[in-house]
């Protein structure tokens, strides 16, 4: 298994720089792998569930012969109408082992990101808060069983 703390960070990325970004991103398509396994090869839906957690889902919505694009979103059960939430877009680049969170939603339900959101300006900050979120969700999601294999996906 790939271990994103071994991987190289060059001496020159600052915090929130171009070329910590891309470390981040590398960070982020490592750590797809360990929820996913052969991310190169999903297609379809997939869902994923964990006893204590809310189900997660996996919803490829385009596909290259570089890139993938999906949809993570975990599904909240107790939420009339199972809402999903986040909803996050992302999009992996094979070739470059990349993974990069593209959207969430503009609107939230919450006040904390609902802020946070209005008060970032710059591209390169809204791309650093969207994929350290990943980064981190993704962890999250891996510490708490879930994982994406062929038997999980949804005809």
């Amino acid at each position: 298994m790939l271990d994103d703390t071994l991987t190289a960070v060059s001496w020159r990325a600052r915090p929130r720089s171009f070329v910590a970004l891309m470390s981040l991103y590398e960070s982020n398509y490592i750590r797809f792998g360990w929820l996913a396994g052969d991310v190169a090869s999903l297609k379809g839906r997939y869902r994923s569930q964990v006893a204590g957690d809310c189900d997660l889902l996996l919803t490829v919505v385009g596909r290259s012969p570089y890139t993938t694009t999906l949809s993570l979103t975990y599904l909240l059960a107790e939420v009339p109408s199972a809402r999903a939430y986040p909803n996050m877009g992302v999009r992996l680049y094979h070739d470059a082992r990349l993974a990069e969170a593209q959207e969430w939603p503009a609107s939230h339900g919450q006040a904390a990101p609902r802020s946070l959101s209005s008060r970032m300006e710059r591209e390169l900050v809204q791309r650093w808060a969207r994929n350290v979120m990943l980064n981190k969700w993704l962890e999250y999601c891996v510490e708490r069983g879930h994982r994406f294999s062929p038997a999980a996906r949804i005809l």
